[in-house]
């Protein structure tokens, strides 16, 4: 799915308000379970405290080769990525401290501390703070115990300001680095038990596009069909994340419109819907037409089918990430759009990196010089979008590997078989 400017779930709480996707209650019919589903998760196998332990010591290698003496996470993906922590972010600091020797330490709440172990999977001392005291001072402390105090502090790319602020205060002089090139060079290489993840957040995902597409019916609304598509996913052992359904004119807005939509004949369908599984996730997207297709919409759904075979045949190992996009904006250019991010054309990425949050680095867009490496997973989606008309997005996503590009969902053979 194209870049969002909220999360995934406040995105599904505040777009689209008029009758979009997510926001009108979905009528009872369409809501009731897939009670004939069945779940697809019971060979699902979690990451291990032993990968976990991995990950960090791949992580201290490298702020060992970077003379980084710590690295500082706040909840969310790479907190879980690197202790198993599943926690939220508030106004009260939580927040794993790795050093580059030695075990990581965690520093929350007083009153946090027994709901924060709960999900701790690797051997970590907690350290906890009481209302009236501040945790950066004793993440500050906790530093100097180690002899950390005067190396630089590497800071996750999401921490928010207000604790890198602290811990300037609570630490006078420290330096205080990018964190990126440390958790990137983890995150962004995939392990054969996190693809697997991946590979089954995806299966589900199709399942559930294979039971909701025949239950569309006209005069539906977005609503209601991505009420059939969580409840799709859910019955089969997905979290859903997302399940846009733009119909109409609003599938030549990758993101929508909030102007009332409802399902008629011979109109676009497009769905953009992921779930997770075990937190790694899936994106999906499918473009089909409620009855009988049109001479344009079939000729663009070609066009844009065509831009995602050529994606994948550009996604070679050693390749720069931003050459994938490149090759379709060149084809495009040749059949009269754009040209570059113009419309009628291909206004966003051609893909985006994908695995515990559903948009990672790096991406596939122009100017993105990281070369493509085994393991690396990306989405597949250079949609074509006519503002006034209608647009055809067809998403799948895939992993890198020797050899090349493996599809996780392989993309529709044709309209008329969106599905396969």
């Amino acid at each position: 799915m194209p870049e969002r400017l909220l999360g995934r779930r406040e995105f599904a709480r505040t777009a689209l308000a008029a009758g979009g996707a997510m926001l009108l209650a979905p009528r009872l019919w369409a809501a009731q379970p897939a009670v004939e589903l069945r779940p697809m998760t019971g060979d699902v196998v979690p990451i291990g405290p032993a990968e976990r332990l991995e990950r960090i010591a791949k992580a201290q290698r490298l702020m060992l080769a970077q003379g980084i003496g710590a690295l500082l996470i706040e909840p969310g993906a790479s907190l879980t990525y690197f202790t198993g922590v599943q926690w939220w972010r508030s106004e009260r600091l939580t927040a794993a401290i790795l050093p580059a020797e030695g075990d990581a330490f965690v520093v929350t709440p007083f009153f946090e501390e027994p709901s924060v172990r709960e999900s701790l999977g690797i051997p970590a001392e907690i350290r906890t703070w009481q209302e009236d005291e501040d945790p950066l001072a004793l993440v500050a402390g906790a530093l100097s115990e180690r002899k950390l105090a005067g190396k630089p502090v590497a800071i996750e790319e999401t921490v928010r300001f207000f604790a890198v602020d602290g811990l300037r205060k609570a630490l006078p002089g420290v330096e205080i680095r990018s964190g990126a090139p440390v958790v990137r060079g983890c995150r962004m290489v995939k392990s054969a038990s996190e693809i697997a993840l991946m590979q089954k957040a995806n299966d589900i995902t199709v399942a559930a596009y294979r039971h909701t597409r025949p239950r569309i019916e006209r005069g539906m609304t977005p609503a209601d069909i991505s009420a059939i598509m969580n409840a799709a996913t859910t019955a089969l052992g997905g979290r859903p994340e997302f399940a846009l359904v733009l119909l109409g004119e609003a599938s030549a807005y990758p993101h929508g419109s909030g102007k009332p939509q409802m399902v008629r004949d011979g109109e676009i369908v497009l769905m953009d819907c992921g779930c997770a599984v075990e937190g790694y996730q899936s994106d999906i997207s499918r473009t089909f037409v409620f009855g009988d297709p049109a001479p344009r919409q079939r000729e663009v759904w070609n066009q844009m089918h065509e831009g995602q075979r050529i994606a994948f045949e550009a996604a070679r190992v050693g390749v720069p990430a931003g050459t994938v996009d490149d090759a379709v904006r060149a084809y495009y250019a040749k059949l009269g759009y754009g040209p570059d991010y113009k419309l009628p054309g291909l206004s966003h990425r051609t893909g985006h990196g994908i695995g515990l949050d559903g948009h990672e680095p790096v991406n596939l867009v122009r100017g993105e010089t990281t070369p493509l490496a085994p393991g690396m997973c990306f989405s597949n989606e250079p949609g074509i979008y006519i503002p006034g008309q209608f647009g055809i997005r067809l998403e799948d996503c895939f992993h890198m590997t020797e050899a090349g590009p493996v599809y996780f969902s392989e993309p529709p053979p044709s309209l008329d078989r969106p599905l396969g």
